[in-house]
């Protein structure tokens, strides 16, 4: 029987990382962006890039979460990212102090997809919310893309709800929709069932 688990990112799960990243991307967003840019995702740069942020976060309240499927074998199949909310957060025009403190951002939440509907999705996020309540955050927000409804639907199944804010990525002269969700950090732990 298989179990799953999260735990804290590793340096040496940097280049996985990537992989499911990519493989998501191109599978989740293929009707969202523009092949080409798919395509052309260079693995290694993303590698690079999750090191850092599993070895150099900005601040203690950064952290990267992977999601592992527990067989005969280990396997990451999963991962998820966040940190207090920046810039990146904010809308377009919205003033810098819209979002407080108080407020995480989640940048990334993927699972790969031959690993989904078991349940890695759930306990990442689950993971993340008992560090954001540790932490002492109120509330967290996360954009999705407007075309993205299997990570819409996940989330207002958990209780994230759009705030009303939008913007749209320029992804090679594409505008690509995005939507901004938000939820209220429990003050207690989340019981898990």
């Amino acid at each position: 029987m298989a179990t799953g688990y999260v735990r804290p990112a590793r340096p040496g799960d940097a280049g996985e990382i990537a992989r499911i990243q990519l493989a998501t991307w191109r599978v989740a967003y293929r009707r969202i962006l523009p092949r080409h840019v798919l395509d052309n995702l260079d693995e290694q740069w993303l590698a690079r890039r999750w090191s850092a942020a599993v070895q150099e976060p900005p601040s203690d309240a950064h952290r990267v979460l992977v999601a592992v499927e527990q067989a005969e074998q280990s396997y990451l199949v999963g991962f998820a990212a966040s940190g207090p909310a920046d810039a990146e957060a904010l809308a377009p025009g919205e003033p810098a102090d819209a979002l407080s403190d108080g407020v995480a951002a989640v940048t990334d939440l993927l699972v790969e997809p031959r690993w989904g509907r078991r349940g890695h999705g759930s306990r990442l996020l689950a993971a993340m919310v008992e560090h954001w309540r540790t932490d002492g955050f109120t509330r967290a927000v996360a954009w999705a893309f407007d075309g993205d409804e299997a990570t819409r639907k996940f989330l207002t199944a958990t209780g994230w709800e759009p705030d009303g804010a939008g913007r749209a990525l320029d992804v090679e002269d594409m505008l690509v929709p995005q939507v901004r969700l938000h939820v209220a950090v429990p003050t207690e732990p989340v019981a898990q069932g």
